[in-house]
């Protein structure tokens, strides 16, 4: 083992024992320890309110990007809720990650600053007063005894080099024997040496025995006044730990979303959100709509009139139904239940069905027909005073030869607003003109 040494005092300390010198040093680092753990615990905290605050961000951003892409895709109806209500049940529980955020930092962290501020109180010189008064503490209770021990030490020293010299000197008096060079008088010095040696060692070894029973007798005060400065710091100690579980307490019921009451009903409301998707609703919803059950215009006959001497363009069916005036016309088929905005889907936000059927249309009501029958709906205003570049945010395939087709991130002049179907009229850089939606499409700052 090695063998350390308190500058100090001088005297060699050889085990690892709490009643050594200088090794209460671990109990004094103790409480600078304390309050460096009360930093580490308050920096765990400022993180974990970091990963609840992106988290919470995260959700946010990702119930919102897919809320658009299940309102703007082709699921519909009930189905269309349930999905839904998955992102609905994101920025709810972000909102509760926000609050864990906020407890986090503006109780718990808040908590343990006032508390290590009011618990360490640091010095001018640097370091904490209480530091030195537990240092101080043990100083002096150590002092005396140490002292006595030096005197110990210093005694066995004396007592150990008289008994190698007695040693030595009776090995010389042996070998001179034996020497028949040396005369008498050189003997008698050898043996006086002898004796000598002897005395020093009784003396010695009186001196030994007499420090360590004066070091005997110090030693219960010693531990007296050691232990008196030891419960000190573990009192002080006691305060720090039991502190710690009083918080820990707290972080784990911030934590815990499980005892909100709030949170078990994000999960009912989910739960009976999906439960109330009826596929059998739906599928009737559909062939109202867009199926067999719309109602239909059969061609019947139709008396010569002057409204119906010209072809509606794809934009003036697309606004209203009522504009030409049709005679002997019979409706049969399924009534159409009315349309609910939430229900809508988004095959139908896309697309436009016609409302009446013409043979000058050649079964497309986006066509137009002038004297020469091949004219373009486009050309009668393909120019804007309020021409606009706009950027696609979403692949769009035209379903319509009157229809512009992009990619995402392709540039595009917008040439008319959005008419009251949701369409826009523009200009591809490679001089096609046509119809699109306008929430594909974002203006370019």
């Amino acid at each position: 083992m090695s063998v350390a040494y308190d500058d100090s005092i001088g005297v060699e300390v050889s085990s690892d024992s709490f009643w050594e010198v200088g090794n209460y040093k671990r109990t004094v680092k103790r409480i600078d320890d304390g309050h460096r753990l009360c930093t580490d615990l308050m920096n765990c905290l400022h993180e974990r309110a970091r990963i609840e605050k992106a988290y919470a961000q995260q959700l946010t951003e990702w119930a919102r990007r897919w809320r658009q892409l299940v309102e703007k895709g082709p699921q519909y109806g009930t189905v269309e809720k349930a999905w839904t209500a998955v992102m609905s049940e994101a920025e709810r529980v972000s909102e509760l990650h926000l609050e864990v955020k906020a407890s986090l930092m503006n109780e718990d962290f808040e908590k343990i600053k006032n508390w290590q501020k009011e618990a360490f109180h640091k010095q001018m010189m640097g370091g904490f007063k209480e530091t030195k008064e537990a240092e101080d503490g043990f100083r002096k209770a150590q002092k005396p005894w140490a002292k006595k021990l030096k005197e110990v030490e210093a005694a066995k020293k004396a007592h150990h080099a008289a008994c190698k010299e007695e040693k030595l000197a009776i090995s010389r008096e042996a070998n001179s024997k034996a020497d028949p060079s040396l005369n008498p008088e050189q003997l008698k010095k050898l043996q006086d040496k002898v004796e000598k040696c002897k005395q020093d060692v009784l003396k010695t070894k009186e001196k030994y025995e007499k420090s360590l029973k004066e070091l005997d007798q110090g030693t219960p005060q010693y531990m007296e006044n050691m232990e008196q400065v030891f419960e000190q710091c573990q009192q002080f100690e006691e305060k720090r730990l039991r502190f710690f579980r009083e918080v820990l307490l707290e972080v784990q019921k911030h934590l815990d979303l499980s005892n909100v009451a709030g949170y078990k009903t994000i999960y009912r409301d989910l739960e009976q959100s999906i439960r109330a998707a009826d596929a059998v609703e739906d599928l009737r919803w559909f062939r109202a709509n867009h199926g067999p059950g719309m109602a239909m215009n059969w061609p019947q006959f139709e008396e010569w009139s002057a409204d119906l001497n010209r072809t509606l363009s794809r934009r003036e069916k697309k606004k209203a139904t009522d504009g030409v005036t049709l005679t002997g016309i019979n409706q049969t088929g399924d009534q159409s239940l009315p349309n609910k905005p939430s229900s809508v889907s988004s095959y139908e936000k896309t697309q436009s069905y016609p409302t009446d059927w013409s043979d000058d249309e050649s079964n497309n009501p986006f066509s137009s027909t002038d004297a020469n029958g091949d004219s373009n709906p486009f050309d009668e205003d393909t120019t804007s005073g309020m021409e606009v570049r706009v950027r696609a945010l979403y692949d769009y395939e035209g379903q319509e030869h009157d229809e512009l087709s992009f990619k995402a991130g392709d540039e595009l002049t917008k040439m008319e607003d959005e008419d009251e179907q949701g369409w826009c009229k523009g200009r591809l850089d490679n001089g096609q003109v046509g119809l699109y939606p306008a929430n594909y499409v974002e203006a370019i700052q």
